[in-house]
């Protein structure tokens, strides 16, 4: 449990460094860009949210493939680092007043480095945590990576709310918004002494497999079948994300015309919440399997987006605003709980780190990081509709995957590894078989 728990808080103290970018968007756009067109720097600012996603898929593939070789651990220690310098970077950068256009040039260097290390976060934590766990309770354990991942965004608003009512609106602007950074740096060098103690899970089953370990070839030579399905199934869950996370914020004041401490108080109290479920979600994909939890999530975002998306625009109260955001938000968690270990599930030891990683990364680049431009884009020309009709067909996407890429409780390279989930025997046999040659798929 020590371990999942060292794996867990460096995870929560990159997701706030990371997330902290988002939660002081307002502050950073109108430091960090020229004075005048608010919209337009919003929209900078968006844009450099999903620029820095384009160095995740980077991040993964050499953490990855770092991972794969050399260890989980030393890979972990590593990304946690680089997160510090790059949010030490953008808390201490000076604004566009001072420097100009140099200003806007170390935001997006700091964010690059943090794009890079927390690319390398998502694939090494999920491979760990899923092979540090009991196998009986892969998906209960697992389901701390995004309990930690949501955590780091609650601790980032939960600053926000404080931060709102302890400063003045000048001194937010001025200086305030540069707190979270400085705590995020500190906190991430504090993560980087815990994790140097933890226990190293892939070294002796990778001893046991084929050379080449991390190998991209290898990846993209027999494993490609399960890297397309890591891709699929990840672009509708993490685009949902995002929208009901962060875009949800910037609706809630552009569209809706809800105040910034409303909005704030809202968005911490709906994820503290989605934060606490991921525990009893994961516990429940243990009896009743992964695939059954993305079908809900799946069929379920269906349903709720256009309405949930078309009430959010006018919407007047808090309590409204709360009630529609956590509606989406446990929906979602049907994908988040799991998805993890779900991609573990897919790969062997040697390239699991990789492959999970690099999938996830590739996705969140191209439909996760772009979701809160793409949307703050439609909703700047009057077209809301639009950004529904392309989270439904993300979401569709990834349903479609789902049937297609997937089997429940099915007998996996995690079980063959360390141990089955579902009782079955070393050779796969009883509930199902086991998993064929995939470059035969």
């Amino acid at each position: 449990m020590s371990n999942i728990a060292r794996g867990s808080l460096g995870n929560l103290i990159e997701w706030f460094d990371f997330y902290n970018y988002a939660v002081f968007t307002t502050y950073i756009a109108s430091n960090f860009f020229a004075k005048g067109d608010e919209t337009q720097a919003m929209l900078d600012t968006w844009a450099v949210f999903a620029i820095t996603f384009l160095m995740r898929p980077i991040g993964s593939w050499f953490f990855g493939r770092f991972a794969d070789r050399r260890g989980r651990r030393a890979a972990l220690t590593t990304s946690v680092l680089l997160m510090a310098l790059g949010t030490l970077l953008i808390g201490a950068a000076p604004t566009y007043e001072q420097i100009g256009i140099w200003a806007t040039v170390l935001l997006w260097v700091g964010r690059a480095i943090s794009g890079f290390s927390v690319g390398g976060e998502y694939g090494t934590t999920a491979a760990y945590m899923s092979e540090i766990a009991t196998p009986n309770r892969r998906g209960f354990y697992s389901s701390f990576q995004y309990v930690t991942l949501v955590g780091g965004q609650v601790l980032a608003a939960l600053l926000q709310v404080l931060l709102l009512q302890v400063l003045t609106k000048d001194q937010m602007h001025d200086w305030g918004w540069r707190i979270p950074f400085f705590i995020g740096a500190v906190g991430a060098l504090a993560v980087l002494w815990l994790r140097r103690g933890m226990d190293e899970t892939a070294t002796a089953a990778v001893e046991g497999q084929a050379k080449q370990p991390g190998s991209l070839g290898v990846l993209l030579r027999e494993y490609w079948r399960p890297f397309v399905i890591v891709i699929g199934l990840t672009i509708g869950g993490t685009t949902s994300f995002y929208v009901y996370t962060t875009l949800m914020q910037s609706y809630m004041k552009k569209v809706a015309g809800l105040d910034a401490d409303t909005v704030a108080t809202v968005n911490l109290c709906a994820l503290a919440i989605f934060m606490v479920i991921h525990p009893f979600y994961g516990m429940l994909s243990d009896r009743i399997g992964r695939l059954t939890m993305l079908l809900i999530f799946g069929v379920g975002s269906l349903l709720i987006t256009w309405p949930v998306l078309g009430a959010i625009r006018s919407v007047e109260s808090a309590l409204t605003a709360f009630g529609l955001q956590l509606f989406a938000l446990l929906v979602v968690g049907f994908y988040t709980s799991v998805n993890a270990v779900v991609k573990a599930e897919l790969f062997p030891t040697r390239i699991r780190a990789l492959g999970v990683g690099l999938g996830y990364g590739l996705a969140n680049a191209l439909f996760g990081g772009t979701a809160p431009y793409i949307g703050t884009w439609f909703a700047s020309n009057g077209n809301e509709k639009g950004f529904r009709v392309y989270l439904l067909c993300c979401v569709a996407v990834s349903l479609a995957v789902f049937l297609w890429g997937l089997r429940n409780k099915e007998f996996s390279h995690l079980d063959r590894d360390f141990g089955s989930a579902w009782d079955h025997d070393e050779d796969g046999r009883h509930a199902v078989k086991e998993p064929a040659d995939t470059t035969a798929r």
